[in-house]
Order: C-alpha cells, then sequence, then structure tokens
C-alpha cells in the first residue's frame, strides 16, 4: 500500500477539514457558561443565520444531522400525523423510515435514485389531499447517496400552487455551504443541516433553520421532546447560552470556517463547486461511464456518483484505488452497493487536489481492467485549467 504523502479524503463527507479550522478546534476549552464563550456563540449563530440565508435565530445542537432531522420532526408535528416523502435515495429513505419509528405516518413518492424530487409529483399528491391530512413535506436538496440536487425553489411554487398548509422541511447536509440555498427566500419552514461536509468541520455539530409558520406549529406540537426542544434552545441562544453542555471546540472551528467561507465569498464557493461537478463528469463521460443522474439539471456539483459498467465491483475499484494510491472513495449505498462509486468534490479542495483525485480513478480504472479512454482526464483538466 502507497503510504508517501498525504490521504486523498474524496468520499462525500465527511470532507476535508482545513488546517486552519483544526487549530481552532486544537484550541483550549473554555468555561461554556462565560462570556468568551457567550460571545462565541452569538458569533456563530449570526454567521450561521447568514450561510442559511434567515432572519430567525438558528438551532445549533450537539449532534450529527441526523439529530437535526429527529428535531425538525418533533418540534412540530404531533403523533399520527401524515407527511408526505420523496424517494431520492438511501437518506431521503432513512428520513421517511425515522418518521415512521416516531408514529408518524409517511406517505412515499417513489423515485427512481437517478433523478431529483418531482414538482409535479408532489403537486398532484398535495393537490387531491383536499382534508390537508399531509402535515408535511420532506425533501432532500442534495441526496449523497445518487449525486442529485433536487430543485427546492419549484417544489415550493408547486406547493403553494396547491394553496397547501403542510410544513415544507428540506435536508440539506450534503449541500449546505457548497451549493446556493435560500431559507427565507424559498419559503423553507424547516432546514437541516451538519457540520462535516460543505462547513468543512468534523461530525458533531447540526442545525435547524426554522420559520415563523415552523415556531407556531412547535408551539402546538404533541410529539415528545427533550433534547431537541427549540423553546430551550432558541431561549438560551438569544442569549449566547445553550440549555446543556455544548461542544465547544467545535464551535471554535465553526467560528474559523465561517470566516473562510466568507473570506472566499459564498458566491464564488458555489462557482468553485459549480467547476468541479463539471469537471468530473466530463472525465467520466470521456472515460465512457455513465453518471447515475439523468438531468443535467439536478446535477449535483458536491459529488459525482459513477456507475460501473457490467461485470466490474465497484468495491473492488474501491479497494484498488485505496491500496495503491491511498485515497477513499464512496460507497454505493443499500441498493446501489457493488454498482456505483462516488466522488466527493467538496469543502476544502482545490482544482490541483481534483485533478490528482480524477488521476487516481483513472488508473484504478485501468488497473481494475475497465477500457477507458484516457481523454477523459484531458477533458477535466481543461475545464480546471480554463475555469
Amino acid at each position: 500500500m502507497t503510504t508517501s504523502g498525504r490521504h486523498f479524503l474524496q468520499i462525500p463527507g465527511p470532507s476535508n477539514v482545513p488546517d486552519s479550522v483544526l487549530h481552532a478546534i486544537a484550541m483550549p476549552t473554555i468555561d461554556h457558561r462565560g462570556p468568551e464563550f457567550q460571545e462565541l456563540f452569538t458569533h456563530v449563530l449570526d454567521g450561521m443565520a447568514a450561510i442559511f440565508h434567515t432572519k430567525n435565530q438558528v438551532v445549533i445542537y450537539p449532534a450529527t444531522g441526523t439529530g437535526a432531522w429527529e428535531a425538525a420532526l418533533v418540534n412540530t408535528l404531533d403523533p399520527g400525523d401524515e407527511i408526505l416523502c420523496y424517494e431520492t435515495g438511501h437518506f431521503s429513505s432513512l428520513w421517511a423510515g425515522m418518521a415512521e419509528k416516531w408514529g408518524l405516518k409517511p406517505t412515499v413518492i417513489a423515485g427512481d435514485w437517478r433523478t431529483g424530487a418531482d414538482p409535479e409529483k408532489i403537486r398532484e399528491a398535495l393537490a387531491a389531499d383536499t382534508d390537508h391530512r399531509f402535515k408535511a413535506v420532506c425533501v432532500v436538496h442534495n441526496e449523497t447517496s445518487t449525486g442529485v440536487t433536487s430543485r427546492i425553489p419549484e417544489i415550493r411554487r408547486a406547493i403553494d400552487d396547491t394553496g397547501h398548509p403542510a410544513l415544507f422541511m428540506v435536508d440539506t447536509i450534503s449541500s449546505l455551504g457548497s451549493v446556493d440555498y435560500r431559507h427565507d427566500e424559498w419559503g423553507v419552514d424547516v432546514t437541516v443541516s451538519g457540520s462535516q461536509k460543505g462547513l468543512m468541520l468534523p461530525p458533531g455539530l447540526s442545525f435547524n433553520a426554522v420559520s415563523d409558520k415552523a415556531l407556531d406549529a412547535h408551539q402546538r406540537s404533541t410529539l415528545p421532546k427533550s433534547v431537541w426542544n427549540w423553546t430551550d434552545m432558541l431561549e438560551a441562544g438569544a442569549n449566547g447560552r445553550t440549555p446543556y453542555t455544548p461542544n465547544t471546540n467545535i464551535l471554535y472551528g465553526l467560528r474559523e470556517s465561517l470566516r473562510l467561507l466568507n473570506e472566499e465569498g459564498l458566491d464564488s464557493v458555489f462557482a468553485r463547486h459549480s467547476r468541479y461537478g463539471k469537471a468530473t463528469r466530463a472525465a467520466v463521460e470521456g472515460w465512457g461511464l455513465e453518471v447515475l443522474c439523468t438531468n443535467p439539471d439536478e446535477y449535483s456539483p458536491v459529488l459525482t456518483a459513477v456507475i460501473m459498467p457490467d461485470g466490474f465491483d465497484a468495491d473492488e475499484l474501491r479497494r484498488i484505488i485505496l491500496d495503491r494510491f491511498n485515497m477513499s472513495l464512496g460507497a454505493g449505498l443499500s441498493k446501489l452497493a457493488g454498482t456505483v462509486f462516488r466522488i466527493g468534490h467538496l469543502g476544502d479542495l482545490s482544482p490541483l487536489t481534483l485533478a490528482g483525485t480524477l488521476s487516481g480513478v483513472q488508473m484504478g480504472l485501468q488497473l481494475a481492467g475497465v477500457t477507458v479512454d484516457t481523454k477523459g482526464l484531458d477533458a477535466a483538466l481543461d475545464i480546471l485549467r480554463d475555469g
């Protein structure tokens, strides 16, 4: 196994953590009831509101994105409530499964795992729901298992066209900080996210951005909640506090990651990710392989899922690349296992890093016996050079 040089972590998250963020996390732990923490927490709350594009206070939990999923549900719904979920891949299915465990009743619009949530199908389902049984619509913005980005503003318009009062909940765990997202402007009621992808942090922080409508629903919600209770979190946060022990050192890292994102400028960050996605797809198509996502309007800027040719095992390819080139790629999840590998191109990533990544993938494909046209890499380099 090649061990010299750094490891290439090219999974779709957790993403690489910048050195300055790691150094910030290594700061001495402080009193989370003291004035220094109060200043830190107020700063990151304001910074995250700007990232979400929301006027309301964001809720920050010491948890992974799974906790933020649960918080979105238990803070707004009642036992037995029906919700409408759109199946876009592995993670949308997990969110619907969690709802079921909480005694909610998800109706899942089946998807093909190659396209995003279809606004027209959501429109049809809500228009047929004349009794307004559905209390929420749950959609994943960027489905990490497939490399497909759903069109959130179009889904909002579809909901509005029906006049349906359901809450609109969106998972941005793999898109926030990498893909343009506007909680208030797009009319989202609860946005869920996590720290370990576009925010360039280790796992351990999760977020809810909440609308006024969601806060009203929270006041009526009867699902049990303790750790996830928005009321406790928002009341403490308004004073720069937390109702229980926070993960202070990752919050230091968040302050630094927000500085880095703002220094580059969010528009530049989004354009960079878009360019990296375009370069990666050019390589895949040039190799003669197929991208899993079939709708160009839904290509993900943060990862590309690639279908292996018939007779080849994606996990064996990943093993070869890890052993020979010290690079990790994302596995195919659930029904995509063994047939798809995923190239992450998000977060703290330069053109040269992506060029090296794609070189490693091309060499790995050749070692695995897959016939590829080496012009694929050239096509990617042209985009990276001219971008």
